[in-house]
């Protein structure tokens, strides 16, 4: 469904220079890396390509690591629909391995301090394209965390200062006698430890300090050793390993906002 619609944007009423210039000429490609990374995108190319009964040969599998020149796989069949894929077949590519790159630097880094930590996403994503930047952090070792509203119960500031406090809130999903875990995102001391007396399965430290993640933290386990700790807010790559040892989970807006594309081209052969 995302590919056709995203080759509908990209085509518009139809490549007015492809389909004056050409017939049923036959042609082959050659996609390659232009920068060193992981590879992520791989699989929606391919099935990009497919949608033409166009022939796809990959080179190089989602996940892994290649240098600058790197072949990543060939495409051959009607030179029209091979030129209609090409940008949207790039800018896929750019986008997930620009973002698999980066989590997977970010993984390595804190799995170096503690061996269990999980990196996730959050829902900071370009609209329409979120299934494909989730993916991509999850080919770069990261978590999918939400991929929308349904996914999980997250409790957040705004539905604190709807309903009152997290007690209450927690008292509607005990109600309901709801099976999934519930998430608490708290600002204060004082929240995190109410979250944690009324059973919060997981509670997101959001825009602390390492200080305060870590004096907050010890307290909540002591409340409730079996909660998850998530850090949230503010976290970028040049302060993720100072949280690492009081976390059980980082979560990054960065990771699918702010990372920047790999380049890669595409050229007949």
């Amino acid at each position: 469904m995302y590919l056709e619609l995203y080759l509908q944007e990209d085509s518009g009423f139809g490549d007015i220079t492809s389909d004056t210039l050409f017939t049923d000429e036959k042609v082959k490609a050659v996609i390659t890396s232009n920068s060193d990374c992981l590879v992520a995108g791989v699989e929606e190319v391919e099935k990009l390509f497919k949608l033409f009964d166009l022939e796809v040969k990959t080179k190089v599998l989602d996940g892994a690591r290649v240098t600058k020149g790197t072949e990543i796989l060939s495409v051959a069949g009607e030179a029209r629909s091979v030129l209609k894929c090409e940008r949207l077949a790039l800018n896929i590519l750019m986008r997930m391995s620009g973002i698999a790159t980066a989590t997977n630097d970010l993984v390595r880094r804190c799995r170096k301090i503690e061996p269990d930590i999980k990196i996730a996403a959050t829902r900071k994503t370009t609209p329409g394209f979120r299934y494909f930047e989730k993916h991509a952090v999850v080919i770069g070792g990261g978590e999918a965390h939400r991929l929308s509203l349904s996914d999980a119960i997250m409790i957040k500031d705004n539905h604190l200062k709807i309903i009152g406090s997290i007690e209450k809130a927690m008292a509607k999903f005990n109600s309901e006698k709801s099976t999934t875990k519930v998430e608490i995102e708290v600002t204060t001391k004082e929240q995190a430890l109410e979250a944690a007396r009324v059973g919060a399965d997981i509670i997101m430290l959001d825009n602390m300090t390492p200080g305060q993640v870590k004096e907050i933290g010890a307290e909540v386990k002591r409340l409730r050793p079996q909660t998850i700790l998530e850090i949230s807010g503010g976290i970028t790559p040049d302060n993720i390993e100072a949280y690492v040892p009081y976390a059980d989970m980082i979560s990054l807006g960065w990771l699918t906002h702010s990372t920047p594309a790999k380049d890669f081209s595409m050229e007949v052969v």
